[in-house]
């Protein structure tokens, strides 16, 4: 081996074994005694003794509900409710399932807070088609380059490198933002799935294709015409991928990555760095990837049950995975549960009835099978083992990961695709903040630690 080689490879193993030492010795001052956070009232994760988010803000833009009041005042579970900009996605679904551009149109209403007539829907149908569009040097210069197989990290490079292509992207005037807005939420799609392919071949040696979206096609047949080698799809599988993105365009203010628009557009900055911001959020396992845990449960499970429709052998399974001896071992059944809904996720409700439709259309109907199986079956076991006093549904992550791969997405795609859906609700609460709230969002941390002199380090010895 080349010497100057060698003597890299023992500078760099010299200093991983540096690093280790300092972390044995420094990581533990990190490390706070949770019986603090009972004595000072600190909501751990903003949320108070029954999981509930603190209130932090007032927002038009979106709605969840799970519980009722009595005429009493006492909270009664009730079936989930969304509502986008006063809108019942039950409705809003139900009226654009007809429709081909049930998602563009689910982004005029997030951005306008209001529901397009015709006129509205034509024209800015057009905008939409015009914005779907990389220049060449873009896609060759910054998309193809540094490619890795974590698509929201190649997202967040790209959409920060667009703000030196914009000639003014310091300007935070709602008309400027709003313009951004569109801009990004159309060219999102193209970064993603151009971001893909160049991964699968210069990492992987496959070939490359990149193919330009047709302009008269919605979000959702672009992505499957992008993606697949021959660019053909079904109009079912383009349904179902427009319903995907419009049951993942928003989810009210309190989630992770909208939270995050907020905090970093309080502090007056560009919105390429906003977005990029909300799309390191969402590339959290916590977060965003929580449907790549629900696929690599089920196949999990797959392997290790044998009669699929034997429900006393998944409960046995399923047991075992709450008792953390299989799977994981972190005790978890994915995509079961949610901070909110209680008896029921609309948008899961939604999602389901798709993924029933795709799976007889693709032949998936024993895999369906199964889903619904541990679907319920889970709600009753973690409820009689966990003993909590509310109820536990599924939610939109569990049917999420199985609809993306019926339709032939790869996991890689997972979360991006949750990101391109999501941006539209980014958007919208980012022009809220900036129009209405005009302060910059601080909240505060109790100081717990102990003062000390300051001590020069050679007069410690």
């Amino acid at each position: 081996m080349d010497e100057r080689l060698l003597n890299e490879m023992d500078r760099d193993t010299k200093i991983l074994m540096d690093i280790d030492f300092l972390q044995g010795k420094l990581l533990d001052s990190h490390r706070i005694d949770p019986d603090l956070y009972l004595k000072y009232n600190v909501k751990r994760g903003l949320r108070d003794s029954n999981g509930k988010g603190v209130l932090t803000g007032l927002t038009e833009i979106s709605d969840v509900n799970s519980y009722r009041e009595d005429e009493n005042g006492n909270r009664i579970q009730m079936d989930g409710e969304l509502y986008y900009q006063g809108v019942n996605v039950y409705d809003l679904v139900k009226g654009l399932e007809e429709r081909r551009f049930g998602f563009e149109e689910t982004v005029f209403l997030l951005l306008s807070g209001r529901l397009p007539d015709s006129e509205d829907m034509k024209f800015f149908l057009n905008v939409m088609f015009e914005l779907q569009h990389l220049d060449g040097r873009f896609v060759r210069d910054v998309v193809m380059k540094a490619s890795n197989s974590n698509i929201m990290n190649a997202l967040q490079r790209c959409i920060l490198t667009l703000y030196t292509y914009d000639k003014d992207p310091d300007n935070i005037s709602p008309d400027n933002v709003f313009r951004q807005s569109l801009e990004l939420i159309n060219k999102l799609p193209l970064i993603a799935v151009y971001s893909y392919h160049s991964y699968r071949h210069f990492r992987k040696g496959e070939t490359l294709f990149i193919r330009n979206p047709e302009k008269g096609k919605s979000l959702a047949e672009n992505i499957l015409l992008m993606l697949r080698p021959d660019g053909k799809y079904t109009e079912l599988e383009a349904k179902v991928l427009d319903m995907a993105l419009i049951l993942h365009a928003e989810h009210g203010g309190g989630n992770n990555s909208t939270f995050t628009t907020h905090v970093v557009s309080s502090s007056g900055t560009d919105t390429y760095s906003s977005v990029a911001a909300s799309i390191g959020s969402l590339k959290g396992p916590r977060h965003g990837g929580a449907n790549i845990k629900v696929q690599q449960m089920f196949a999990d499970i797959k392997s290790h049950v044998e009669n699929w429709e034997d429900e006393i052998e998944i409960e046995e399974y399923l047991e075992k995975i709450l008792d953390k001896k299989a799977f994981d071992g972190m005790g978890l059944i994915y995509g079961m549960g949610h901070a909110v809904y209680t008896l029921s996720d609309p948008r899961e409700v939604i999602l389901k009835s798709y993924a029933k439709k795709l799976a007889k259309a693709k032949g998936y109907q024993k895999e369906f099978e199964l889903y619904d199986r541990v679907e319920k079956l889970a709600a009753e076991l973690i409820m009689r083992k966990k003993r909590v006093n509310k109820n536990v549904c599924a939610n939109v992550d569990f049917y999420s990961g199985f609809v993306y791969t019926m339709l032939g997405i790869p996991q890689e795609l997972f979360t991006p695709i949750f990101a391109i859906a999501r941006i539209p609700g980014w958007s919208a609460h980012r022009l809220e903040e900036l129009i209405s709230a005009n302060k910059i969002i601080r909240p505060a941390y109790k100081y717990v630690g102990h003062h000390v002199d300051y001590i020069p380090y050679d007069r410690r010895d």
